[in-house]
């Protein structure tokens, strides 16, 4: 009875993979990748291992099978009937092809190891689980020698095929150190070191963490299985070569690794560091920058190289705004408090550097072009653009390239690179070197001489102490050995027009001195040769007064007479006549002082 139970289902299965075969599509079948350490190890983190609670993560392997069982249409039977129907190689060339085939197996392996150390956990009060414990590892190696042959196929790429050996060689150790085989177990656990430890450096740097973390985790069960073995000495020498031997092809995997990873990512060296692209956009701009540097070389004038300057600026602002995104979007990446700034920083850094160098290059065309039309003596507008060139302007420009070079000292992750930073002071002092200079110019065109060989020395300073550290990005060494042999005729002539101006202005103070219209009696504190004095109207002072305005007799003591009322005098006077003949008018003569003969 049970020999043709087992024949129905073997014709079943037999049925069920002759249709898939059926169904295959002809041609070359997909490859595929699984990065199944850091799957696992991110799946752990994020259900429940974190906290040590296996029951947890037990429970969400059991979940993701049902899951990925449903969604691939691969189930076992029905709500009455159970169908074993396990992945095979078909599932993975068929029609309906999927990488997640392979992470059913997967999932089971993980199932029962997790069963397997939730039983640990619970054998330290119950002896008993210990062989339940046991068979869940068992059962776990099983599904774990599924994965490895389906990934054995041609469907998988070395990448893939690495992992799962060095995956299946942990999953056997860790059975057989509880088993207490410690030479098998040593065996196993080291060829899984070995084959991490080739993984880690086959891939980039920011993948290479998490297989180098799980090389640390297996080194304290290797030293108890050497411990137990007895032979500590030789343990470590003798394991490594069996793990080779167990693993013929493993340099073939691993340089099938390196060219896969560096196929599908491109790495860029900077400052002996490098750096992952992963960014297509990213990718193209750093190919694009290879080549700008021929084509300013074909450039027929400033104008041509400063549009491709700004064309590839335009570019580089695109690719740093694809990587931070991609900082955003992976919280490790901005994680602060680490000795060395990840890939993606770095990589940020790399591309800051770029935009800002490319604009001070940009800049410096432009000083180029400004150069050309200010110091051309045939061209007489002397304009840019229809725009006048003066002095000041260069010294703006210059201006401009100082802000650029401050900010290079202020790219993120670089403040501590010593070499770096001495690079960016000396382009710094460069720069103020050519910056003093022009405000020199800017202040002899205002014919303020002082000033301006005050200035002249300061350039000359500045540039002396560029060269001492022989600057050589941007040319800048012969064009400051050209600056300080100018300074040192414009700084003649500034002197020598000083001199010149202080005996024109004395010259110019007697005159305006010589010429004045005031008399000698208001300048006798100042000497000159006055030749007015000498002539019959000598300036000397001025004997008629000048005419000053002064204040009129007020109106209203006019006008206040004809309001007045005198008192009545009648009672003073002596006669009768002549108070009969008196009158108001004789009154008035005779108080004003007029009237006849008394």
């Amino acid at each position: 009875m049970v020999e043709d139970t087992n024949q129905s289902k073997g014709e079943n299965n037999g049925k069920a993979e002759e249709k898939l075969e059926n169904e295959a599509v002809p041609g070359a079948p997909k490859i595929f990748t699984v990065e199944i350490l850091k799957m696992i190890k991110d799946l752990q983190q994020q259900h429940g291992l974190r906290h040590g609670d296996y029951q947890r993560y037990r429970g969400y392997c059991s979940r993701r099978v049902r899951r990925l069982r449903k969604a691939l249409k691969l189930p076992q039977g029905d709500k009455r009937h159970f169908k074993r129907k396990d992945v095979t190689v078909v599932n993975l060339t068929g029609k309906n092809a999927d990488e997640r085939f392979i992470h059913i197996p997967l999932m089971l392996a993980e199932r029962a190891w997790s069963y397997a150390m939730q039983l640990r956990q619970e054998a330290n009060t119950e002896q008993r689980k210990k062989f339940h414990l046991v068979g869940k590892l068992r059962k776990a190696c099983t599904y774990a020698l599924q994965l490895q042959a389906l990934c054995a196929a041609d469907v998988c790429d070395a990448r893939t095929k690495l992992e799962t050996e060095a995956y299946v060689a942990w999953m056997h150790g860790t059975l057989q150190f509880e088993l207490s085989l410690w030479k098998a177990a040593a065996e196993s656990l080291k060829k899984a070191q070995v084959i991490y430890e080739n993984l880690a450096q086959a891939l980039p740097e920011d993948e290479q963490s998490v297989y180098r973390s799980k090389v640390d985790e297996l080194t304290p069960s290797l030293r108890y299985c050497a411990y137990n073995i007895g032979d500590g000495t030789s343990i470590d020498d003798l394991l490594e070569l069996r793990a080779k031997g167990l693993l013929e092809n493993l340099d073939i995997l691993v340089s099938q690794t390196k060219t896969q990873s560096s196929e599908s990512l491109q790495t860029t060296e900077w400052r002996g560091r490098k750096v992952t692209v992963r960014q297509e956009r990213v990718r193209l701009f750093l190919l694009s920058v290879q080549e700008i540097d021929k084509n300013l070389e074909k450039a027929a004038n400033d104008e041509a190289k400063i549009e491709l300057l700004e064309n590839i600026l335009m570019d580089c602002k695109d690719a740093i705004g694809a990587v931070k995104d991609d900082i955003k979007a992976d919280p490790k990446s901005r994680s602060a408090g680490q000795s060395t700034i990840s890939s993606a920083q770095y990589l940020l850094a790399y591309l800051s550097y770029i935009r800002l160098t490319r604009t001070i290059q940009r800049n410096l065309c432009l000083v180029s072009q400004a150069k050309t039309n200010l110091e051309d003596p045939n061209q007489k507008d002397k304009t840019i653009e229809g725009k006048r060139v003066r002095p000041q302007d260069l010294t703006r420009l210059y201006e401009i390239i100082l802000q650029n070079v401050t900010e290079l000292q202020q790219i993120a992750g670089l403040e501590e690179d010593t070499k770096y930073q001495q690079e960016a002071e000396n382009l710094l002092v460069s720069f103020k070197a050519f910056r003093c200079y022009y405000i020199a110019l800017t202040l002899v065109s205002y014919k303020r001489w002082k000033e301006a060989v005050a200035l002249y020395e300061r350039s000359m300073k500045y540039a002396v102490e560029a060269l001492k550290s022989k600057p050589t990005l941007f040319n800048l060494q012969d064009e400051l050995n050209k600056l300080i042999k100018t300074i040192e005729g414009c700084k003649f002539s500034a002197h020598a027009y000083s001199v010149l101006e202080d005996d024109n202005e004395d010259s110019v103070l007697t005159a305006k001195t010589q010429k004045s219209s005031k008399p000698l009696f208001e300048r006798l504190s100042a000497y000159k040769e006055d030749q007015q004095l000498n002539t019959r109207n000598p300036n000397v002072f001025k004997l008629t007064p000048e005419m000053k305005p002064i204040p009129c007799k007020p109106l209203f003591f006019d006008l206040a007479l004809n309001f007045v009322e005198f008192p009545s005098l009648d009672d003073k006077l002596e006669t009768p006549a002549a108070k009969k003949g008196a009158g108001i008018s004789g009154f008035v003569k005779g108080f004003l002082g007029w009237g006849g003969n008394k």
